[in-house]
């Protein structure tokens, strides 16, 4: 049976996660961990922008993330909705991914990308690539439902699952977040986009990696890998949300941090998906 891919999406995910965080990791500053590192104060903090004083009103809030990041998944789950649509029921065995699939994901990657360049255009850029994102991830699922029914559902719940404990376990300081930690999760998810898009192009030429992508023990273990990947991006999306608000950045912050939360968990539904279709075969 040939298996419907989320790999037209993936390679670019990884890369748009990498780059955001990255520039935001850039923009937060210090450490919050480091020796002699304090919370900036009204005194110490930046106050001032090109247009003059910056108050507390003009500062990224966690209430502001939240709100933020609502409202792009609120997009993002409307835009699916739409791309469920879009994939008609293939006949059993049989795969069908919309031609205009790969187009729509290299348009919303690029947003985000020009989004990491410049950071207060995210408020205008997140919800575009929410709304084509959302359509993309709901054609992906739909291809998905058609071979493994309830798959969807599943991929849903584990991804929430997996989101709530990563929250958790950061939030309790059970594992913190250090400039290792962050440097072993960015270069280990850049490492991971290059094999993908290595991948991609083999393909082209009819040479595939059976090992990686067939539904033996090895190929579930690589998958659990990628998901765990996407995982520990996600606690680096936290630790990065609440630098920034320490840091005191500037207000159109609050929807770059939600844009590169929304990045890794769309991420990580779709790992979760390949790994669940490859424990249904």
């Amino acid at each position: 049976m040939t298996t419907p891919t989320a790999t037209v999406a993936v390679p670019e995910e990884l890369v748009a996660n990498a780059l955001l965080q990255k520039t935001i990791e850039r923009e937060a500053g210090p450490d919050t961990d480091r020796p002699g590192w304090a919370a900036p104060t009204p005194q110490t903090a930046p106050e001032t922008t090109g247009r003059g004083p910056r108050t507390a009103l003009d500062r990224m809030t966690m209430g502001g993330v939240v709100s933020a990041t609502s409202v792009l998944f609120v997009i993002l789950l409307a835009g699916g909705a739409y791309g469920w649509t879009l994939v008609d029921a293939a006949p059993e065995g049989q795969v069908d991914v919309p031609g205009w699939l790969f187009p729509a994901v290299l348009v919303a990657v690029g947003m985000a990308i020009v989004a990491m360049f410049r950071p207060p255009l995210a408020r205008f850029l997140g919800p575009l690539y929410a709304a084509i994102e959302g359509v993309v991830l709901g054609a992906i699922s739909h291809v998905y439902e058609n071979q493994w029914q309830g798959i969807v559902i599943q991929a849903i719940g584990l991804t929430a699952l997996v989101f709530a404990a990563m929250l958790f376990v950061y939030s309790t300081r059970i594992v913190r977040v250090t400039d290792r930690l962050r440097r072993v999760v960015i270069g280990a998810t850049l490492g991971i986009a290059l094999f993908y898009f290595a991948s991609i192009l083999l393909s082209l030429f009819n040479v595939n990696l059976p090992l990686i992508w067939d539904a033996g023990p090895f190929g579930i273990l690589f998958s659990l890998f990628v998901a765990g990947l996407a995982a520990f991006n996600l606690m680096l999306d936290f630790d990065l949300a609440e630098r920034g608000v320490a840091a005191g950045l500037p207000k159109h912050m609050e929807w770059f941090v939600g844009l590169a939360l929304m990045v890794s968990i769309v991420w990580l539904y779709l790992e979760i998906l390949r790994l669940l279709s490859k424990l249904r075969r």
